[in-house]
């Protein structure tokens, strides 16, 4: 049985996904939420909004591609990307679509599996074990919570609570109902 061919498109879809997926920009957004709950779902898409963007304009320039990927960060994830990383994806979505036009896919394969393994080696590294400062630093801080949860608790005693401050229990409305000129009752203390 021969193998399935695998056209120019399926090729740059999964050059785009692996792009994308390694954009720390992009990874950031989607890991802390910033396109709200269907933050993942959103950049799945964007892989698809973006290569068929690409299939649908001819002679893109990486100055569009980058106004295009400017404009999805901002409208999906409320995010402004000024790291300088929209040019780098950019162009390198351009090249990779150029080399997919070309016939070059096994290029295009060879460099989306350097994408998959710098995604695989980045979350090693985000995973690692803590370190015994970082637990040292962790325990300190629940110790300290647990110190301010004690004095909050200690602070407090049962006391009736009353409808007015204690200030103002003393200032009764005067009896005659003296108003001012706009129409405000005058409350004095009494003597």
């Amino acid at each position: 049985m021969a193998a399935p061919v695998v056209s120019a498109r399926e090729v740059f879809a999964e050059a785009v996904k692996a792009v994308l997926e390694t954009w720390p920009v992009l990874q950031i957004a989607v890991d802390n939420g910033f396109g709200g709950v269907y933050s993942q779902q959103k950049a799945e898409w964007m892989v698809d909004a973006v290569q068929q963007y690409f299939h649908q304009n001819a002679n893109l320039e990486q100055y569009e591609v980058e106004d295009f990927l400017a404009d999805l960060m901002n409208n999906e994830f409320d995010t402004v990307v000024d790291d300088g990383s929209l040019s780098q994806v950019a162009l390198q979505v351009c090249q990779l679509f150029n080399q997919c036009q070309q016939g070059k896919l096994s290029e295009v394969k060879g460099q989306i599996s350097q994408l998959s393994q710098k995604k695989v080696s980045g979350r090693a590294k985000a995973t690692q074990m803590q370190t015994p400062a970082d637990q040292e630093d962790e325990d300190e801080s629940e110790e300290e919570e647990d110190a301010v949860e004690a004095m909050e608790c200690e602070g407090t005693t049962e006391r009736k609570p009353s409808s007015m401050p204690p200030k103002e229990q003393d200032a009764t409305p005067s009896p005659s109902g003296d108003m001012d000129e706009d129409g405000w009752t005058v409350v004095r203390r009494k003597k």
